[in-house]
């Protein structure tokens, strides 16, 4: 059998092979466990304003945009 001839098979199975075992050895996700009397914190009011930036500047003219 002439392994230079079939590397790519070889590497793919091993590929798949050690996808597997990772899928297989890994922990499971720990659940997020809230209690259910907890109570909902308030997080966004809508009675508060929210600032708003305004910039204003003059347009260059083509001299001022050819002298930068």
């Amino acid at each position: 059998m002439n392994i230079a001839k079939n590397m790519e098979i070889i590497f793919v199975a091993a590929a798949v092979i050690a996808t597997a075992t990772s899928f297989a050895t890994a922990a499971p996700a720990r659940a997020i466990q809230v209690p259910a009397d907890a109570k909902v914190a308030v997080v966004a009011q809508a009675d508060i304003q929210m600032p708003v930036v305004t910039v204003t500047a003059k347009r260059l003219t083509a001299a001022e945009k050819a002298a930068l």
